[in-house]
């Protein structure tokens, strides 16, 4: 997922806390953490741990808060993404991008419910778009990026949905901040454990989401239901190739459910970077990853016949 990236490569690489805070965060996550681990069969077929998001599909999805929207193109509401994923790839697994819902009334939710159902279809995360920081200064700021990660959480209860992804937005007031991420999101994950959901965060945006950053927010919470969302090509916008498999590979270590196949990114520019599709999933698989891989293309072009693409080389790696 990159909803919100590219935008600045000047917050790259984060400073670390103190190492006695951190100690501290990373204590009290552990002691707050459950002992049990997240509860999440995962299916064994290679099609079957395979899903699509709706994220490429971005410029035919009607919502309000769909700002990609191209009213040039057909439109759906995302009830009826299941039957499109099923109908165009043969897939039964979708990962809906929270802003592309219609709206989190209970009505709708479980007017999208039904519409699973008929389609055979499984939501298997939720990324959600998260406008407040959790590593903000201002505690009024983190706590609104706290409530709503949880409202999305409910919702995942509601949908089936075992994962949701919170964005880390970037703040102007500060750089990312281990110990105020970590201390953010402890209460998170503490909140879905209670309902079996387990949180990921993603290399996403280049400034608030580096890879290794999230790495060490992620060991400071050290519990069982923060986990990380791979993603094949968002670190690669940095320009360095081997940084991106180190970065992945990182991330692989501390998945569980969910990660973003995609063959390349493209910058603000226009500059495209490609992965070496075999490379990372040799990574997943050394890593001992058992959960899905979610195909999100990501180029300004039509997201069908790529998308196809990379679920038949999926299919093929995962064989």
């Amino acid at each position: 997922m990159n909803l919100l990236t590219r935008r600045s490569f000047l917050e790259k690489f984060s400073t670390l806390t103190a190492g006695g805070l951190l100690a501290t965060t990373a204590r009290t996550s552990r002691a707050a953490a459950p002992q049990s681990t997240p509860r999440i069969p995962f299916p064994t077929a290679p099609r079957d741990r395979i899903a699509v998001a709706s994220y490429p599909f971005r410029a035919y999805i009607n919502a309000p808060n769909n700002r990609d929207r191209d009213p040039k193109l057909p439109g759906m509401d995302l009830t009826q993404f299941p039957s499109e994923v099923v109908t165009k790839f043969g897939v039964n697994n979708i990962e809906p991008l929270s802003e592309h819902f219609l709206n989190t009334d209970p009505d709708y939710l479980h007017t999208f419910r039904q519409a699973l159902q008929k389609a055979n279809v499984r939501v298997v995360n939720i990324p959600t778009d998260i406008r407040q920081s959790f590593y903000d200064t201002d505690p009024a700021n983190r706590r609104q990026a706290i409530d709503a990660t949880k409202k999305w959480i409910d919702v995942a209860v509601q949908l089936g949905s075992p994962g949701v992804r919170p964005h880390i937005a970037s703040t102007p007031n500060s750089a990312p901040d281990v110990q105020r991420a970590a201390a953010s999101v402890s209460e998170v994950a503490t909140y879905a454990a209670q309902k079996n959901i387990v949180v990921t965060l993603e290399n996403d945006d280049p400034a608030s989401e580096d890879a290794f950053f999230l790495v060490k927010v992620i060991d400071a919470v050290n519990h069982p239901y923060l986990r990380s969302l791979p993603d094949f090509a968002n670190s690669m916008l940095t320009g360095d190739a081997e940084s991106n498999y180190r970065a992945v590979q990182a991330m692989f270590a501390r998945a569980y459910n969910i990660s973003h196949v995609k063959d390349g990114e493209v910058d603000d520019r226009g500059k495209q970077f490609k992965v070496d599709l075999r490379r990372t999933f040799e990574i997943a698989k050394s890593a001992n990853y058992r959960g899905y891989f979610s195909i999100e293309f990501d180029a300004p072009n039509d997201p069908y016949a790529p998308t196809t693409k990379l679920i038949e080389q999926t299919l093929s790696y995962l064989s």
